[in-house]
Formats: structure tokens, C-alpha cells, sequence
């Protein structure tokens, strides 16, 4: 019973102390004068808050046989960078509970964790091992980040979460993991199309991405 909330607790911790509200700050535009002085990362940051508690919300507000959960964990990361998608991702927990009136605080709470932070804190690590084993390649990033490291992080939050005694409504305790595992692929297919779409025409709403890192292989100093 303690466990979504301890998981909850040093996550949002950890992202706390490492202040990812700077990346909102107001800076000087990545492209040209026209952008402002806000950080482009409001954009995505503003499109999380809007878009993805509906997604969350979603199997309870219609009734079907089998109800699919969308996380969009991921996606977010690639965006907004580990810290700043883990407080994102808590605030689109709250708003997907004001939106749905027969979740508990306690079904959010476990929603926020298993289909939000976790998934994010694994894409974290994946990131890390692509990029220590495979270098900085554009093709690492969209298919290595963005499709298959999306598969990998929701098909292992989604058996982590199973082994924990959440249940898919309408889906057998032995089908359980088959779900999971398609779920999985059709987050992965958005998440790898929008990151190819993003890196080719709007890299500055990826706190993840560095035209110098990934494109010319300059490593910061």
C-alpha cells in the first residue's frame, strides 16, 4: 500500500532538487528574434497539461470491453527532460482526477506512478545507455528513444505494475501481459513519429535534444 506513494515521494524530490523550473526561465529564442524571450519548453510543457490528462481519463469516461490506457511518459521526457516531466506529470495526475469522477485519489495516485513516473524515470535510463553504448546519432534518438525505448519502458512498468496488483479492467489476470506488451507499441509508434517530426521541425521543444550533440558531434564540455 506504501509503495505508490514512496515511489511518488523521492521522485518528485529528487526532480525538485534538481530545479527544472530554470529551463522555464525567460532566455534568449534558439532560431531567430521572432520566438520571444520565453523558453520554447512551454509549448510542450502547456500541451502535456492540456492534451494528456484527457488520454488519462479516457478509460473512465466511456465504457468499452477492453479499456486501453495511453501514457504518453515518454514522449513527455523527450520533451521536457526527466525533472520537469516528473512535476508534469504529477500535475496532469491531479487534473486527469478533477476530470474523472469515479477516479479515487488512490487509483490516480497508482495511475501517476505506473503510467506516468515510472515509464519516464526508465526512459531516463534507457537514454543513458544509448548514449553510452551507441554514441549520439540522430537514429538512436527517434528509434532508439522515441519507438523502442518506448516499448521497453511501458511493457516493463506495465509487468512492475501487474506484479504490484494493478489490474486492466476487462482484461484476465493470465492476458495481462499480452495487453501490456500491445499497449506499449502503440504509445511507441506515436512517440517515435512525433520525436522524428520534432527533431526535423521543432528541435527547441526538446529539452533532450542538442543540434551540436546529435548532429555534430560536439560533446560539452
Amino acid at each position: 500500500m506504501l509503495l505508490e506513494p514512496a515511489l511518488a515521494l523521492v521522485a518528485i524530490l529528487l526532480a525538485l532538487s534538481l530545479k527544472p523550473w530554470r529551463l522555464l526561465a525567460a532566455r534568449a529564442p534558439l532560431a531567430s528574434q521572432t520566438h520571444g524571450d520565453l523558453s520554447p519548453l512551454w509549448t510542450p510543457l502547456l500541451a502535456t497539461l492540456v492534451i494528456l490528462p484527457w488520454m488519462w481519463a479516457l478509460p473512465t469516461l466511456h465504457k468499452m470491453p477492453l479499456q486501453l490506457q495511453w501514457s504518453g511518459a515518454c514522449l513527455v521526457v523527450l520533451t521536457l527532460g526527466w525533472p520537469l516531466a516528473v512535476l508534469a506529470l504529477c500535475a496532469v495526475g491531479v487534473v486527469t482526477w478533477l476530470l474523472s469522477p469515479s477516479l479515487t485519489p488512490w487509483a490516480t495516485l497508482s495511475l501517476t506512478v505506473w503510467h506516468g513516473l515510472l515509464p519516464a524515470t526508465l526512459a531516463l535510463g534507457w537514454g543513458a545507455l544509448l548514449r553510452r553504448f551507441l554514441g549520439t546519432k540522430v537514429f538512436v534518438y527517434i528509434f532508439g528513444r522515441g519507438f523502442v525505448g518506448t516499448v521497453l519502458c511501458l511493457f516493463v512498468s506495465g509487468l512492475l505494475a501487474q506484479a504490484a496488483g494493478e489490474q486492466l479492467p476487462g482484461v484476465q489476470q493470465e492476458l495481462g501481459k499480452i495487453a501490456r506488451w500491445l499497449m506499449a507499441w502503440g504509445d511507441a509508434v506515436i512517440t517515435g513519429m512525433m520525436a522524428a517530426v520534432f527533431v526535423a521541425y521543432k528541435p527547441e521543444w526538446l529539452a533532450t535534444w542538442s543540434d551540436d550533440l546529435y548532429l555534430y558531434g560536439k560533446q560539452p564540455k
